[in-house]
């Protein structure tokens, strides 16, 4: 099958391919690397070579468990939940607290949401606010990664972080309250 054929693929028909022919992971691994190496630098702070090293082995991991793969989940959730578990081994493997890093656009999503408007004030800067993201219990800082910096809907969440539903609203509620009281502690 050419290449440019495989690359208008689903990703689910993709998966099914990438068992029977291993070269056929790499058109997934290259679908997602951009995305999913920024997802590792936000949520942990560490720089690309590190992040690099975090994603070959998400993927070592994604394609020993292909067969594994639950097809009624999204696959793109799926694998984000194995590169998410790979940067907390990590975390803990170091004993350092990550530090969230925003790119410009991020910035730019955060400040101007409606939801999170209210509780940042145009003024603050992207220090203070990675500062004050960092400072969030993991739980709270994955919720809102997740939701505002990779963009991610409450079904996808619940498949990376393997928590119903339910509890996603609330995670992200609880998030950004607690990130309210911490930017107001900086004066924001």
């Amino acid at each position: 099958m050419p290449n440019g054929q495989l690359e208008t693929m689903a990703d689910e028909e993709l998966v099914s391919l990438s068992i029977k022919k291993s070269e056929v992971f790499g058109v997934l691994m290259r679908r997602y690397q951009g995305r999913l190496l920024a997802y590792i630098r936000r949520l942990s702070g560490l720089r690309s070579e590190d992040a690099e090293d975090i994603l070959q082995e998400s993927y070592i991991k994604a394609y020993l468990n292909l067969n594994d793969f639950d097809r009624k989940l999204k696959f793109s959730s799926w694998l984000y939940r194995i590169v998410h578990n790979e940067t907390i081994s990590e975390w803990r493997k170091r004993k350092a607290r990550p530090s969230v890093i925003l790119e410009n656009e991020d910035w730019e999503k955060i400040k101007s949401g409606d939801d999170m408007h209210n509780e940042m004030n145009a003024r603050m800067d992207r220090a203070r606010l990675e500062k004050a993201i960092d400072r969030l219990p993991e739980k709270y800082r994955d919720a809102i990664v997740l939701k505002y910096l990779e963009e991610r809907t409450y079904e996808e969440m619940a498949d990376i972080l393997r928590k119903p539903a339910s509890t996603i609203g609330t995670l992200i509620s609880r998030a950004k309250k607690r990130l309210n009281k911490i930017l107001k502690t900086y004066g924001a």
